[in-house]
């Protein structure tokens, strides 16, 4: 099955204040600049194994890492730059419609960066609700608490996506329920593009403007997504990281989806597809009497189980809010094949203060691009070994 993975990454100047990419985008076709100023993306071809995925990264950051040293710049895997100065949009007809649509809310995206994991299409609709299921997983790599200087969520830049900028059109932004077919998820995106443009139109954007700029297939930022245009199925929810972190949940997340194709995929709840039961605070199951019945979710050779809808959205809020420290969230992870104690995320690190200064923010940035630049030199001596 192939894979492939998009990383953004912060770009900073030796005093740690954000800068443009430059000439950073241009090291390669898999290197762009991103919708914000100092935002750099790097995106690999699709992989027909992990071990090649992890190749690919790895040469594609030791070049960008070389060019920018030469331009005395640094890439920082950070979920949000922590605190400093107002971020600018670039010039973009897209995003002018956005925010005229969405309203001021849509700036919290700005101080967003993200990896986005694909994943070649087979049996697509099992692929999505196993998506859906494994959303709380964004917690084994989220990587910045703050926004603007506050302690917001462990995960604060999926808090930012779900619960500010996307606050008025929450199906554009939040985690969609199961499907029972791939025909479903293409009528919600359709509902979504007619919900969008009229909003637009409502709001004074001509509806050919509308039309030549967004289509249903890529109308919401919603955290898993159908790429017809790929074609792939996308997730979307974790934080840019380490990059040995972020191969180690691809690793992971992949060996899920490889096996769902062998093995029968089920949902549990009582009331179906996305029914009845959900999850207690100690990770359990509660029945209608309060006594906890089994563990939602397992991934085992036997068989894949999905828990109901209800309790996948409280254990993603429970991944966002509190990410590991969750225990609910620890022990499902568990469940659903991932070695949750070799994650240690950058947030969990750098959380601890109520507010960090833009001074504190800029120390942070330069200490984690060093950590990024120690952690690539690691990896491309395992490659080579």
């Amino acid at each position: 099955m192939k894979t492939s993975i998009e990383v953004e990454y912060w770009v900073v100047d030796s005093d740690g204040s954000l800068t443009e990419p430059g000439p950073l985008a241009d090291v390669s076709a898999q290197t762009e600049r991103e919708f914000v100023e100092p935002l750099f993306e790097l995106k690999t071809p699709p992989c027909e194994t992990v071990s090649g995925l992890r190749t690919e990264l790895v040469t594609e950051l030791e070049d960008v890492l070389s060019r920018a040293a030469e331009l005395d710049k640094h890439l920082v895997p950070l979920g949000t730059p922590i605190n400093g100065d107002a971020i600018d949009r670039r010039p973009d007809e897209r995003g002018r419609i956005q925010k005229e649509v969405i309203g001021e809310n849509f700036d919290y995206a700005k101080y967003c960066a993200g990896t986005h994991i694909h994943v070649e299409k087979r049996n697509v609709t099992d692929q999505l609700n196993a998506l859906i299921a494994l959303d709380p997983a964004l917690a084994l790599v989220n990587s910045s608490p703050y926004h603007r200087g506050e302690r917001i969520a462990n995960g604060a830049r999926a808090h930012c996506y779900r619960k500010k900028s996307y606050e008025a059109f929450p199906k554009h932004g939040q985690l969609w329920r199961y499907v029972e077919n791939v025909g479903e998820w293409h009528r919600r995106l359709e509902h979504c593009y007619e919900e969008f443009e009229a909003a637009a139109v409502a709001a004074g954007v001509d509806a050919a403007a509308v039309e030549e700029h967004f289509s249903p297939d890529d109308v919401v930022w919603t955290p898993v997504r159908l790429r017809d245009s790929m074609p792939t199925v996308e997730w979307r929810s974790p934080d840019t990281a380490l990059p040995s972190q972020l191969l180690r949940l691809v690793d992971e997340l992949e060996t899920v989806m490889e096996r769902l194709h062998h093995t029968t995929v089920r949902i549990d709840g009582a009331g179906g597809r996305d029914g009845g039961r959900r999850e207690s605070a100690d990770g359990g199951i509660a029945s209608d009497s309060g006594v906890p019945r089994a563990r939602p979710g397992h991934v085992t050779d036997d068989g894949i189980s999905l828990p109901a809808f209800e309790t996948v959205r409280d254990l993603a809020e429970s991944a966002i809010d509190q990410g590991l420290e969750s225990a609910a969230v620890a022990s499902y992870l568990e469940r659903m094949g991932f070695t949750v104690g070799d994650y240690h995320p950058i947030s969990t690190q750098i959380d601890g203060r109520q507010y960090v200064t833009k001074a504190d923010a800029r120390e942070l940035r330069l200490e984690y691009a060093s950590r990024l630049e120690e952690d690539v030199e690691e990896l491309v001596a395992a490659v080579e070994s």
